[in-house]
C-alpha cells in the first residue's frame, strides 16, 4: 500500500488486524521449528511495540525473543550523563536535552536533578530547537546533548550545518552519537551470546540502507531482516527469520520496503559524513568500541563541547543493575531483581527504565510481570 498519507489510516488499520496478524501466526507454526530459537529485536521501538502487542504471548514456544543494544538512552554510559552535570554546573551554560535524557541516572545523580539545583537545563524536541535558543540567547552557551542513532545523527549534521553557515558560535554539541553496526559485530561475536536472528532497525536502516548489515549474514551466519513496527510488521519479519533458519540460509532481507531502501538515504548519509568522523565511543554493556562513535570533525572544533575543560567523575553502575546484560540480551528485563521493586519508571536505577524505547519500561509498562508488582 502507498505510504501517502492520505492512505496512513488504512495502512495502520491493515498492519493492527487481527486476523492479518492471526494468519502470520498460522505461518509461522507451519514452519515446524525443530529447535529453541532466539531471535533479538534490535531497536527499543521493536521492543516496546513488542510488549505493547503482546507477541511474547503468542508466538510458538520455540521462539524467544530477546532485546538488543538498540535504545540510544540506554546504551548511553554513565559517565556521559557525568559530563553533562559537569557542564551544566558551568556558569552561563544552557543544557538543552530530549526529554527521556533528562532523567537517566549519572554517578552524582539525574539531569534532572541538576535542573532541580539550578542548572539551566531545557528539553527540546530537536537539534534545531537547541541552534534557536543559541541564536536568542548570545550570552549564553548551548550545549546540545547530542545523543542516538544515524537516524538522529543526521538531523543533528543538519542543524549545526546551519549553526556553522549562520557562524552561532554560542552553539556546541557534545556527541554521544552511535553508529550501529560496530556495535552489533561486536555483540554479536561474543561467545556468551546466543542469537539466532537479528530483527534490524526499520529506522536506522531507513538512513543507512542495507549494505552495511550484510557482513553479519555472509560473515556470522545470521539471518537478518529489517522490520517495521507494526504487528503484522514484526510477525512478518519473524516469519522470514523463522524461515531462513528452517532453509539453513542466511540472507539479508527487507519487510520494511514502504519506507527503506536498499541504498538508504544518500542526502543523510552526505550530511553525517560531513560533519562527523567516526570514533571510539562507549556502550553501557558493551564497553568501548572502536569506529562505533560519531564526533564533530576536528574543524568544527569550536562547535564540539568536548572541548570545554570540565571534571567528571568516575562513576560506577550501580549495584544490582542488569541494564548492561539486558542490552546484550543475556537477561530479560524480568530477571533483574531490582525490577519494579527498587527500579520502577518513577524512580528508575537504570537506564533501561527510563526511556519508552528501553526494555524494562516497555516490560513494566506492557508486561505480564507488571501485576506482580502492584
Amino acid at each position: 500500500m502507498s505510504t501517502n498519507p492520505q492512505n496512513l489510516p488504512r495502512l495502520l488499520e491493515s498492519c493492527r488486524d487481527v486476523e492479518h496478524v492471526s494468519y502470520m501466526l498460522r505461518k509461522i507454526q507451519e514452519l515446524n521449528l525443530s529447535r529453541r530459537v532466539r531471535l533479538m529485536e534490535v531497536c527499543g521501538g521493536h521492543t516496546a511495540a513488542i510488549y505493547r502487542y503482546a507477541l511474547h504471548d503468542i508466538l510458538p514456544d520455540e521462539i524467544e525473543l530477546i532485546s538488543g543494544p538498540g535504545c540510544p538512552v540506554c546504551v548511553t554510559p554513565m559517565e556521559y550523563v557525568d559530563h553533562a552535570m559537569a557542564l551544566a554546573a558551568l556558569p552561563h551554560v544552557a543544557v538543552a536535552t530530549f526529554g527521556d535524557l533528562v532523567r537517566v541516572p549519572g554517578g552524582g545523580g539525574s539531569l534532572a536533578d541538576a535542573r532541580a539545583n539550578g542548572a539551566d537545563v531545557r528539553v527540546v524536541y530537536s537539534c534545531a530547537d537547541a541552534v534557536e535558543m543559541a541564536a536568542q540567547n548570545p550570552s549564553q552557551l548551548v550545549v546540545f546533548l547530542g545523543i542516538g542513532f544515524e537516524t538522529t545523527a543526521c538531523t543533528i549534521a543538519a542543524a549545526l550545518e546551519n549553526a556553522i553557515e549562520r557562524d552561532i558560535r554560542n552553539f556546541n554539541v557534545l556527541s554521544a552519537l552511535k553508529t550501529m553496526p560496530q556495535a552489533l559485530n561486536v555483540l554479536l561475536s561474543a561467545p556468551d551470546v546466543g542469537v539466532d536472528g537479528l530483527i534490524l532497525p526499520g529506522h536506522v536502516t531507513t538512513i543507512t540502507g542495507l549494505g552495511c548489515f550484510e557482513f553479519i549474514a555472509r560473515d556470522l551466519g545470521i539471518p537478518c531482516v529489517v522490520s517495521g513496527f507494526e504487528p503484522l510488521d514484526l510477525m512478518r519479519s519473524i516469519y522470514a527469520l523463522s524461515k531462513q533458519l528452517v532453509e539453513e540460509r542466511s540472507d539479508v532481507e527487507n519487510e520494511y520496503g514502504r519506507v527503506a531502501r536498499a541504498e538508504g538515504n544518500l542526502a543523510a548519509q552526505g550530511a553525517i559524513e560531513r560533519m562527523f568522523v567516526p570514533v571510539k565511543t562507549g556502550w553501557r554493556g558493551l564497553g568501548k568500541i572502536e569506529n562505533s562513535g560519531l564526533d564533530l570533525r576536528p574543524e568544527f572544533a569550536e562547535w564540539n563541547a568536548a572541548r570545554i575543560p570540565v571534571h567528571v567523575p568516575r562513576s560506577h553502575e550501580p549495584r544490582g543493575c542488569r541494564c548492561g546484560e539486558i542490552l546484550r540480551g543475556q537477561l530479560h528485563p524480568e530477571e533483574c531483581p531490582l525490577m519494579g521493586k527498587r527500579c520502577t519508571p518513577e524512580t528508575p536505577v537504570g537506564a533501561c527504565m527510563v526511556s519508552s524505547e528501553g526494555a524494562c519500561a516497555a516490560a513494566y509498562q506492557y508486561g505480564s510481570y507488571y501485576a506482580d508488582y502492584e
